[in-house]
C-alpha cells in the first residue's frame, strides 16, 4: 500500500491523492506539515530532505515533488489511461503541469495566504489587489485553451487535469470577484465530479 505524506489542504497533497485514486491504488495519508508540523523532524528529513509535502512511499521507493508523484502514480499504474506513451501527447500533458507550478500556483498564492491565513488586520490589499489580478489573466489563459478541448491536454483525462484542477478549484472556492469563463467551469465541474477527485478537494478550502 502507498503512503502519502501530507495535509489534505495542500494543493501539492491534493494533487497526490488525486493521482493514487485514479489508478486505483490503495493509500494511506499521514497528516504532516502545516498545523500538523513534523515536516522539519529528523524521520521525515530522511525521507524528504527540503521538508516540503507531500512525500510517497511506494514499498522501499520513496518521492518527493507533487508533479513528480503524479507521473510516477501514472507511468507505474496508469499507463495507457492517464499515462501517455507518445512523447508529444506527453508533453502536452507536461507543459500544463510546469506551467501550474510556474505560473497559475505563484499567481494564486499570496492572494490565499493573505485572504484564508492571514489575521483581517494584518492583510495588505495591494498584494490582494496584485494576485486577483495576476491569477484572473491566468486563468483567461485556460479559458481560451479549454475552448476547442474536453481536457487540458486533448479529448482525455489525464495528468494535467489532476495537476491543475486542485489549484482551479482553491480559486473558485475563495472569496475574490471571478468572471464567467463557461469552458473553464464546464471543465471543472466534469474533472471534479471524478470519483477520484471527491477525497482530493475539499471544502471549505483552508
Amino acid at each position: 500500500m502507498l503512503t502519502i505524506w501530507g495535509r489534505i489542504s495542500s494543493i501539492n497533497v491534493q494533487k497526490a491523492v488525486w493521482a493514487a485514486g485514479e489508478v486505483g491504488q490503495p493509500f494511506e495519508r499521514i497528516d504532516i506539515g502545516g498545523q500538523f508540523g513534523g515536516n522539519k523532524e529528523p524521520a521525515y528529513l530522511a525521507k524528504n530532505p527540503n521538508g516540503q509535502i507531500p512525500t510517497l512511499e511506494d514499498g522501499e521507493l520513496c518521492i518527493w515533488e507533487s508533479n513528480s508523484i503524479v507521473r510516477y502514480l501514472a507511468a507505474r499504474y496508469g499507463a495507457g489511461w492517464i499515462w501517455e506513451e507518445d512523447p508529444a501527447r506527453r508533453a502536452d500533458a507536461d507543459r500544463w503541469m510546469d506551467w501550474m507550478l510556474a505560473e497559475l500556483q505563484p499567481a494564486m498564492t499570496p492572494g490565499f495566504w493573505q485572504l484564508l491565513r492571514t489575521p483581517a488586520e494584518q492583510r495588505d490589499p495591494a498584494v490582494i489587489e496584485a494576485s486577483i489580478a495576476r491569477t484572473e489573466a491566468k486563468l483567461d489563459i485556460l479559458e481560451a485553451h479549454l475552448a476547442g478541448r474536453t481536457y487540458l491536454a486533448g479529448e482525455r483525462f489525464g495528468m494535467a487535469d489532476i495537476t491543475v484542477a486542485p489549484g482551479v478549484h482553491r480559486w473558485r472556492n475563495m472569496p475574490v470577484p471571478q468572471k464567467e469563463r463557461p469552458h473553464l467551469a464546464r471543465w471543472y465541474a466534469q474533472v471534479a465530479a471524478r470519483p477520484a477527485a471527491g477525497p482530493a478537494l475539499p471544502l471549505p478550502i483552508s
